[in-house]
């Protein structure tokens, strides 16, 4: 068994091999002797393999032993962007590349106006949002060396010393790894080029392990798989609603967190090279998932009862003697851990030094600070690696608050919802011109306020949220409990937070931002950005008329370095042609110094410096709001008209649904007159003709009389109902009605009216009925509902076409309703007469109608009545009605209008 001393040789070892490999390629870059496979796609797209960390690694098996399939869920969102929002990516590495932009805080800072204090904002925001990311990393390597410790009885291991240690030693790679160069814009070649050799060594681990797992465990395919069937995590298990949140989880993560807009973005050297990524970075997520359910099967089976899942990477192999294997897997682990490390300690840092530390010393530096103080390049280093050892603090603190005991995929979750709370602003940043710097500020303070509530404190533990809090609510108010916000409970935990952060995040964006108006800078900025395809090169704002060149010079060289500031300033004297020692401060050379300047210090930094030398304003602003108050007002005029052009289409296709309604209904009067005119006279003529033969013929048979008499009376009745049913209606519609409000069980009402509809038929149809959902007292007329009630089931035994005619009765509530459904197993009211048949007057097939098509008509006036509805559901596969009641009666006995 390799002992604990052999296993930091080897990561040492493993270390200085990265460091010779980033040397040798920075070394070649800087040489321009560069090879062409350090440029290539390849190398690209292994380096987004960066998202891929020990949670990957590692917590991709403990995930599948606790939840099966769901692992899946982390890679399918970086697929699906990769794979169908590749154009949305191309447009964000183009506006990368054409702002100079050094991470995801200058990005939104350059978008929003160039605002420092929203990059401060996403700053610290990113930094909270990593920590518990870097805690995961930190408590798979504690746990890596814990399963090495177990079995080597000549050391000590103490896990609060070893993730002491292990803190320290990652913080010190990431300085010295990170932190060499100062312009975060220029390629970082040999960071990438380790990445990418770090992502073939993870990959090559994985699958050793899950190669030896099945074919030198399980005996082949075959067998692995009927394995998998017989261990728990063969049981089909999808939770729809988690699946969904954490696909896009997933996804939003990708696009947002800092290390991966480092590699996909500020590292691209060509936007072409994402047509290959789209393709080949999700081949590599399905190779490096290959093997996780073999593994986590295996290891459930093999390991002893509350062995640690996550570790079943490294404990497999060594509980079968395979201790190369398991030093190899161990490798993969730390490539994964430490590749993560390096690129988010190196984009977190360069964010806090060009948004935090550089405008803090510029206001204390004064007016002179850019061009006599200090040495700005020594400022900004000292400053990234200060940085790095907070941020790797900040990771350790929440290892040791958080008690390193969650399950890695856990805790990795936490990390995606917070950076996800950057979407928002993001996307609205690069399709919307109309969002502002107030709506990103006060989407990103809402969601990230609940993400902190809702999810970080909860998981922390510790006493950060009392107990009392977590059961009762913030003030004791029940709707304020941060596991069930709003009083919803019943959501998992991940799902509640995003549901809730995200949501209100992006509410809150989008009216701050329609209700504020986007500064000048703003709205150039917004169209740099939306059309960036169009538009490529920047805002030209600066006036060099009073700049001294000489001093632009001087504050370059601090910033960039005197060998670099000389190349700078070299090459633009000779594209303006040579004329003396210097370049004209010109508009378009200040602007391209801001750029380049943009690339160390960020945006916003940039732009305060030139402007402390320049003496201007950074945006002539006399022109710049003329022209853009008249471009504003034409939009707004042209919106206007296209609103109205809108409106009045609307309008037009209103009147035109209208005046085909009213076509029909007024056929369908006509034919009811006619229709009204024939069943009153058909009655009418019976009756007169055989009371005229009961009068004449005295000597009638009495049976024939009494035959007779029936005939008149049948026919008089018929004659009463159809003037009843008019009368009625006339009533209802008045408003005229009284309703008899009372309290009852609605079972005792629908026995009452099946009883009744069905008597005297022949053949009834059968009833289906669920007598617990009727189980409801409810407060209504009670005789007016039975009517409803009376007639959808009278209509329903007299037009259902089935064979076996049966007649289903749902109730269900909701929301303060009661649901009435009466649904058969007919053919249904045709499409095109399910919005008439509630009119007056209407009937779907007059050859089978036995009335005048007043029914539904009088069903709907009744329910609009007691404060209810009904309507027609369609696709349920026959005639389908729905009745809706309020859960406490109400009157409604004026007309309807």
């Amino acid at each position: 068994m390799a002992s604990l001393n052999m296993l930091a040789l080897v990561c040492l070892g493993y270390v200085a091999l990265l460091f010779f490999v980033a040397f040798l390629a920075d070394r070649r870059a800087a040489q321009g002797r560069s090879a062409a496979w350090m440029r290539s796609p390849l190398i690209y797209t292994l380096s987004l393999s960066i998202y891929c960390t020990a949670w990957t690694f590692y917590g991709a098996v403990g995930y599948a032993a606790r939840s099966g399939l769901e692992f899946l869920t982390i890679y399918l969102g970086p697929t699906l962007v990769m794979v169908g929002w590749w154009w949305g990516l191309r447009k964000l590495v183009r506006v990368g590349r054409s702002q100079r932009v050094t991470s995801i805080a200058d990005l939104l800072s350059a978008r929003y106006g160039k605002s420092n204090a929203l990059a401060i904002g996403v700053t610290i925001l990113a930094v909270i949002g990593i920590t518990p990311y870097i805690s995961l990393q930190l408590q798979s390597i504690t746990l890596s060396f814990a399963i090495f410790a177990e079995a080597d009885p000549l050391r000590s291991y103490h896990e609060t010393t070893t993730v002491f240690w292990v803190t320290v030693g990652l913080a010190s790679f990431a300085i010295l790894f990170g932190t060499r160069n100062l312009n975060a814009n220029e390629r970082h070649h040999g960071v990438v080029t380790a990445i990418a050799l770090e992502a073939i060594v993870k990959l090559v681990a994985l699958l050793a392990v899950g190669i030896f797992v099945v074919w030198g465990i399980s005996g082949g395919i075959g067998e692995t798989l009927q394995r998998i069937d017989a261990s728990r995590i063969g049981e089909w298990r999808v939770d729809g609603g988690r699946w969904t949140a954490i696909t896009f989880l997933s996804a939003a993560a990708f696009v947002c967190l800092p290390r991966m807009f480092q590699v996909m973005v500020v590292e691209n050297e060509d936007e072409r090279h994402l047509r290959v990524a789209a393709w080949a970075f999700p081949l590599y997520l399905l190779l490096i998932s290959m093997f996780v359910l073999p593994i986590a099967a295996i290891g459930l089976e093999l390991m002893p009862v509350g062995s640690n899942p996550d570790m079943f990477v490294l404990t497999v192999p060594l509980s079968q003697g395979q201790q190369g294997l398991a030093m190899l897997s161990f490798l993969g682990g730390f490539s994964s851990a430490t590749s993560m490390v390096i690129v988010a300690a190196m984009a977190l840092s360069t964010m806090v030094s060009n948004h935090m530390v550089m405008p803090i010393w510029l206001r204390l530096q004064g007016a002179a600070g850019a061009s006599v103080s200090g040495d700005v390049r020594n400022v900004v280093l000292f400053a990234r690696r200060i940085s790095i050892a907070v941020i790797m603090a900040l990771g350790y603190f929440y290892y040791t608050l958080s008690g390193g005991g969650a399950a890695l995929a856990s805790v990795g979750l936490i990390s995606f919802v917070g950076i996800s709370q950057m979407l928002p602003a993001l996307v609205g940043g690069l399709f919307w011109r109309g969002a502002t710097r107030s709506g990103a500020l006060a989407g990103l303070t809402v969601g990230y306020a609940l993400w902190v509530y809702t999810m970080l404190l909860p998981a922390l533990g510790g006493g950060l949220v009392p107990d009392q809090v977590l059961a009762e609510g913030l003030f004791g108010l029940s709707w304020l409990r941060p596991q069930a916000l709003f009083g919803i409970e019943g959501l998992d935990s991940i799902v509640h937070a995003e549901l809730w952060s995200l949501s209100l995040n992006a509410i809150a964006f989008c009216l701050v931002s329609l209700m504020t108006f986007p500064s000048p800078l703003e709205r150039l900025q917004g169209a740099q950005f939306v059309n960036v395809f169009e538009h490529s090169s920047g805002p030209r704002g600066w006036t060099g008329s009073v700049a001294q060149c000489e001093d632009l010079m001087v504050m370059s060289q601090r910033i960039l370095g005197a060998t670099e500031a000389q190349a700078f300033f070299q090459r633009e004297l000779e594209h303006q042609g040579g004329r003396g020692p210097l370049p004209d401060p010109t508009p378009m050379f200040l602007e391209r110094l801001e750029r380049e300047l943009g690339a160390s210090i960020g945006a916003a930094a940039a732009h305060a410096m030139i402007g402390q030398i320049v003496g201007g304003s950074s945006v002539s602003v006399q022109d710049l709001l003329a022209v853009a108050d008249e471009t504003a007002q034409m939009l707004e005029y042209s919106n206007k008209l296209e609103e109205k052009s809108e409106e009045l289409s609307r309008t037009a296709r209103q009147l035109r649904v209208t005046n085909e309604k009213l076509t029909q209904i007024s056929q369908q009067k006509d034919a009811f007159l006619s229709q009204v005119s024939h069943e009153l006279r058909t009655p009418m003529t019976s009756i007169r003709a055989f009371s005229e033969i009961l009068r004449d013929d005295a000597d009638m048979p009495l049976a024939d009389k009494n035959r007779y008499a029936t005939i008149i009376h049948d026919e008089a009745l018929r004659l009463t109902r159809l003037l009843n049913d008019l009368l009625d209606l006339s009533v209802l519609e008045s408003g005229q009605v009284s309703l008899n409000m009372s309290a009852g069980q609605l079972d005792e009402v629908m026995d009452h009216a099946v009883n009744t509809a069905l008597a005297g038929s022949e053949h009834p149809m059968k009833v289906n009925r669920t007598p617990d959902s009727e189980a409801l007292r409810i407060s209504s007329d009670l005789d007016r509902l039975a009517q409803v009630f009376i007639n959808l089931i009278a209509n329903a035994q007299k037009y259902c076409d089935a064979k076996s005619p049966e007649l289903t009765i749902r109730v269900s509530r909701g929301l303060g309703q009661i649901w009435i459904d009466f649904i058969d197993n007919g053919s249904g009211v045709p499409q095109d007469h399910q919005q008439l048949i509630f009119e007056k007057f209407s009937r779907v097939s007059p050859e089978r109608a036995g009335g005048a098509g007043l029914g539904l008509a009088i069903c709907r006036e009744i329910m609009q009545r007691l404060g209810g509805d009904i309507s027609y559901l369609a696709g349920q596969g026959g005639g389908s009605f729905r009745i809706s009641l309020p859960v406490e009666g109400k009157n409604l006995s004026q007309p309807h209008i």
